[in-house]
């Protein structure tokens, strides 16, 4: 037990002691990849997730079974791949 107390202060005092600064909102390490990411789900990557979205409600459709997740789901989906991901940057650019 005093030996695990040990380590983990140990090791809370390392984590402390070599821990750089923090720049929030001055990194840009991430900037390509989320630029693609984003660029990607706003314009053809969302309109495909959106159509196979659709397409799924389709056929579950068919199936026989009816519910409104079969067309709520797919509406959520559309609305969230061309609204969601503009709301989500410029609320984290507006934080950071």
């Amino acid at each position: 037990m005093e030996m695990a107390i040990l380590a983990l202060a140990v090791m809370l005092f390392a984590l402390l002691w070599f821990a750089g600064p923090a720049f929030a909102g001055a990194d840009t390490t991430f900037d390509t990849a989320l630029t693609k990411f984003t660029d990607f789900l706003e314009g053809s990557g969302g309109k495909v997730i959106t159509v196979l979205s659709l397409a799924g409600g389709i056929v579950a459709l068919a199936s026989g079974r009816f519910s409104m997740g079969q067309i709520a789901i797919p509406v959520g989906v559309g609305v969230g791949a061309g609204t969601g991901i503009p709301i989500v940057t410029s609320t984290v650019t507006a934080t950071i």
